[in-house]
Parts: C-alpha cells; sequence; structure tokens
C-alpha cells in the first residue's frame, strides 16, 4: 500500500513540474501550460495553480511576462563564494604586478567565469558618512568617503549577480587619484591591490552574513521573485595597524547563490 502524501496539492504539482524542467522536458524558454490546463491536468482549483507557479517561482525555475504568460527560465549563473579562500587569494596577488595578476578577478574566482564572459559596471560618489558608517570606521560623522557600486552580470543574463556598495575613506583613497576613477574598473587585483598602492595591507576581515526579504528595488534589478530571500554581507576590512580601511554591503540573490566556509582545525598533539 502506498503511503499517501499528505502535504498541500500545490506544493506536489509545483514539485511535479519541477521535476519535468529538471528533466527538460520542459526546456528553457518554454511555454507553461494556463491556469486553466493545468486546473483540468492535475484536478486542482486555479488557486492552488497559482500557488504552485508561485512556489516555481520561488524556486527560480520560471517567470512570467505580463500578457505572454509563465515560461520556463533558463538556469541561472551559480556564484559559490568561498571566503577564506578568496580572501587569502586576493591578497597573494595583490603586491603582484599586473602581467602577475592577469585579468582573473574574484568574481571570476567565485563563478569559474573568465573575464570576456562578464560584464562590469562601475559608479563612484563622494558622500558623507552618516552616523552608521562614521561608527564603524571611527570617523566623524560627515567625514568624507569615495562610495563605490559594482553590478557585474554574466553576458548571457542581464540580471547582476550580487549588487555591491563599498566605502573608503576619501583622504586616504586620494593619494592615488586612479582609484578616485570609475573607468578603471575592473581593477586587476581588487580591493586588496588597491590598497596597496597606497602602501595599505590587510590583516583582518569580517563578515556578517543575515537574510532577509529583498526590498522591492533590489528583486527588480537582481530578477528575483519577492518570496526570494537576499543573503547581505557586510564586509569590514582591517589592516595591519587596526583601522577599519574598507567597508562593504554586498547584497546576493538566495536563489543562486552558496556560501562556503571550509575550516581547517589543528591537530591535537
Amino acid at each position: 500500500m502506498t503511503e499517501r502524501d499528505w502535504r498541500p496539492r500545490y506544493i506536489q504539482v509545483a514539485e511535479d513540474l519541477r521535476d519535468q524542467i529538471l528533466r527538460g522536458e520542459l526546456p528553457p524558454g518554454s511555454a507553461m501550460l494556463s491556469e486553466t490546463d493545468l486546473s483540468e491536468r492535475y484536478d486542482l482549483s486555479r488557486t492552488s495553480v497559482r500557488n504552485a507557479i508561485k512556489q516555481l517561482k520561488d524556486w527560480g525555475l520560471v517567470r512570467s511576462k505580463q500578457g505572454q504568460g509563465t515560461y520556463v527560465r533558463a538556469p541561472r549563473q551559480r556564484v559559490e563564494r568561498r571566503h577564506t579562500e578568496r580572501y587569502q587569494w586576493e591578497k597573494d596577488r595583490a603586491r603582484l604586478g599586473e602581467p602577475e595578476r592577469g585579468e582573473t578577478g574574484a568574481t571570476e574566482f567565485d563563478t569559474g567565469l573568465d573575464l570576456p564572459d562578464l560584464e562590469f559596471r562601475a559608479k563612484y560618489t563622494i558622500v558623507e558618512a552618516d552616523d552608521n558608517l562614521a561608527g564603524i570606521f571611527g570617523v566623524p560623522a560627515g567625514t568624507a568617503l569615495l562610495k563605490r557600486e559594482y553590478w557585474t552580470s554574466t553576458r548571457s543574463e542581464d540580471s547582476p549577480l550580487s549588487l555591491v556598495r563599498s566605502y573608503l575613506l576619501r583622504d586616504i583613497v586620494a593619494a592615488n587619484p586612479d582609484l578616485m576613477d570609475e573607468a578603471k574598473e575592473p581593477w586587476p587585483g581588487g580591493t586588496q591591490n588597491q590598497l596597496y598602492t597606497l602602501g595599505i595591507e590587510l590583516e583582518t576581515i569580517v563578515d556578517r552574513l543575515t537574510a532577509r526579504p529583498p526590498l522591492p528595488e533590489e528583486a527588480d534589478v537582481l530578477d528575483i521573485e519577492v518570496g526570494v530571500s537576499v543573503l547581505v554581507l557586510h564586509k569590514t576590512s582591517i589592516d595591519t595597524q587596526g583601522r577599519v580601511v574598507e567597508f562593504s554591503e554586498v547584497i546576493l540573490p538566495g536563489d543562486r547563490t552558496e556560501i562556503v566556509h571550509v575550516t581547517t582545525l589543528e591537530r591535537w598533539a
């Protein structure tokens, strides 16, 4: 006797449709059946069918187009952030000359893609530190900061892999005018090499990771359904003198980001 599945019917239907997508029976770009057809096929109410489709959207498997129906999404680029390895990898390359550093950056490290596969956008502005940022940097409120905003996407997708806002103390960064120029991005070697040009070596990086529902504008830019959470990474970079020299907020789509921490433990004597 088969054990009865007591879960809501819309979940069962969503899983059946998910399996069809993963098996390739519903390939990327193909149109899903209408609500009426799905209702008849699965003997389900229209409300439950809508819930099943919403579940597929939350899984990032389908998307709806106004007036055009619901379509199967192409597989999204996955991002695996291995922070411990990533930061040491960046530091090991920070003192190398540009030819030795090459064009590979942190995003390529996270995605396994090459530079030609990616599109970078950067916007630099000078802002005044609010009370929160002033507290982080240990400076008076109103201190001038260089705010850097980054969007990086693959050439096969319009939506960015993440939204990044990074802050540096303007008076420190101004010692190298190249670091004030957004046109220099993407910078081979990333922030650690930029700081190295100022004689700054990082000693500690503190990551604080939380999850929350996306703000409407974040959901729109990242092209995720409102029901999909975002991961919010607050990264504080501290130099060998104990100064906070960079703070960034990274918004990551929860449906295609995996955070990986590998900790090597010392052996007992």
